[in-house]
């Protein structure tokens, strides 16, 4: 069993938990959120993003009413909004390294989505090169929503999952979707850090969580990448004999901001 959470959190963080998800009706809409992020600047404040999307049609959809769903749909799954400190998190490291980016839209709709984080348990494991397994992402599902969904709404939500997984690049394929190893980065492994920590997981711990996991990444090559990450300017970190002493401060543009 992969884990993501070892406490009670804090949703004022941008966690998001229970039966419902936005996968019900769409996929991790990763084009969608790069469009809005490279038209907004970066210090931009909920009303900009909301106005980039309804009002300057970033997303090039043909009525308002498109538009705002569309707006509903990405602010459910980023938040969109920087008095979210998953979403300031996610700003800051996104415009760096594009390469990174599905990987950190991942991220955070895993931690946004019930419905897309119940899939993980049947992806994350799987072999490269192996098929999807649709009877295990339906039980993950099961196991987080009871009988709540309706079979036909249940398969739309496993393929928009695989949908949002090919696009993180964990799948690939139209007809049968196989399992890919994907490419940690230090910008990914910094923010599954920074969502470790924020659900309850410390020291070494913290490079064996299920956000590390989502990365395709082992306890070793995370704290290469955490080490890369503290070059960059990313985080702290401290690594002598037993001692592991990190702090993801420098992630927060607001924690950093009251640091100085």
């Amino acid at each position: 069993m992969i884990t993501f959470v070892t406490q009670n959190i804090d949703q004022s963080l941008g966690f998001r938990f229970g039966k419902k998800g936005t996968h019900s009706s769409r996929t991790m809409m990763l084009a969608e959120l790069a469009a809005v992020l490279s038209a907004v600047l970066p210090n931009g404040t909920r009303k900009d993003y909301a106005d980039a999307v309804v009002e300057g049609n970033c997303l090039r959809k043909p009525t308002t009413a498109t538009r705002r769903l569309s707006l509903q749909r990405l602010s459910e799954l980023y938040a969109l909004d920087p008095e979210i400190p998953i979403f300031r998190v996610l700003r800051k490291l996104w415009d760096a390294d594009p390469s990174s980016q599905p990987l950190l839209a991942l991220l955070a709709a895993l931690a946004r989505d019930p419905l897309l984080l119940a899939t993980a348990q049947a992806i994350l494991p799987l072999g490269d090169g192996l098929e999807m397994p649709r009877k295990s992402m339906a039980e993950g599902l099961r196991t987080t929503v009871g009988e709540r969904l309706s079979d036909s709404t249940l398969d739309k939500v496993i393929r928009n999952s695989a949908s949002s997984w090919s696009q993180s690049g964990h799948l690939s394929g139209r007809t049968f979707k196989i399992r890919r190893r994907v490419q940690p980065t230090p910008r990914t492994v910094a923010f599954a850090l920074y969502l470790g920590a924020a659900v309850g997981f410390h020291g070494e711990d913290l490079l064996s969580s299920g956000w590390i996991k989502a990365l395709d990444c082992t306890p070793s090559q995370a704290l290469n990448l955490a080490i890369e990450a503290k070059r960059l300017g990313l985080l702290d970190l401290r690594v002598a004999g037993d001692v592991f002493d990190l702090s993801l401060d420098r992630l927060d543009p607001q924690s950093e901001g009251d640091a100085r």
